[in-house]
């Protein structure tokens, strides 16, 4: 059997408490991202030459740079999460590991939702740390910077997790890809909106506690419905391959 079965198979052979198996199926998550570096770094790399390059293509004068550095950045982090996408679930389908998941005694759901908090941890909050550096390069200031990442804590989870669901559709179909990115960008659309526009009132100095509520409660909602519903997406996709 395949080494990197084994955890879920161990899991669902004995009576291991729920966060016992969340903790599990996350630490083999990390422990197989870092041993495909490949998939890794991709999203990152994209996020940094997006960055870098639009500038080159479009302008470089500071005052458009300064305006617009926001949204360049908030779309950038949108297309590498989105390119990151099509890993979640991917590896585990090729290797059976996923079958093991979805026979395990643990709620489906709390098991997704570990997997999808390892996808943040390896994919968003590195986007994050990489976002103070580029907002330099775009010309923000100090305090834009600040609410940018404060915006992106708060939005790539939500990003990961509608994304899961997307992930969970499309699993095992041809042009995948293709279709993910048409099922998923038009629901990250009121992210990447209250993501800029907290940068843009920020800006402007008005207050950005309005936005950031809205944009917490974005995050508490699909905390809530979204591991459901890339567990039930798993199942039907699952039961079709």
């Amino acid at each position: 059997m395949n080494a990197e079965v084994r955890p879920a198979v161990r899991l669902a052979s004995s009576s291991v408490g729920v966060l016992a198996a969340m903790k599990g199926v996350f630490a083999r998550d990390m422990r197989v991202a870092f041993r495909q570096r490949q998939d890794l770094l991709n999203p990152l790399l994209f996020f940094v030459m997006v960055v870098t390059l639009f500038p080159l293509g479009v302008s470089p004068e500071v005052s458009f740079l300064s305006e617009a550095g926001a949204g360049i950045l908030w779309v950038a982090a949108l297309l590498s999460v989105l390119l990151s996408l099509d890993h979640l679930f991917r590896h585990d389908f090729d290797d059976g590991t996923l079958e093991q998941l979805v026979l395990q005694p643990q709620p489906l759901f709390l098991l997704i939702l570990a997997k999808t908090i390892a996808h943040w941890m390896l994919t968003g909050l590195p986007l994050v740390i990489l976002t103070p550096v580029l907002g330099v390069m775009v010309h923000l200031d100090g305090n834009s910077i600040a609410i940018l990442c404060l915006t992106l804590l708060i939005g790539t989870p939500v990003l990961s997790l509608i994304g899961a669901i997307g992930a969970a559709l499309t699993l095992g179909l041809r042009s995948a890809g293709v279709l993910l990115s048409l099922l998923i960008i038009p629901l990250y659309i009121p992210v990447l909106i209250f993501g800029t526009g907290t940068v843009a009132a920020a800006a402007e100095g008005a207050s950005v506690g309005a936005y950031l509520a809205l944009m917490g409660a974005f995050l508490m909602l699909a905390l809530t419905l979204a591991p459901f519903a890339a567990a039930a997406a798993l199942k039907i996709s699952l039961s079709n391959a």
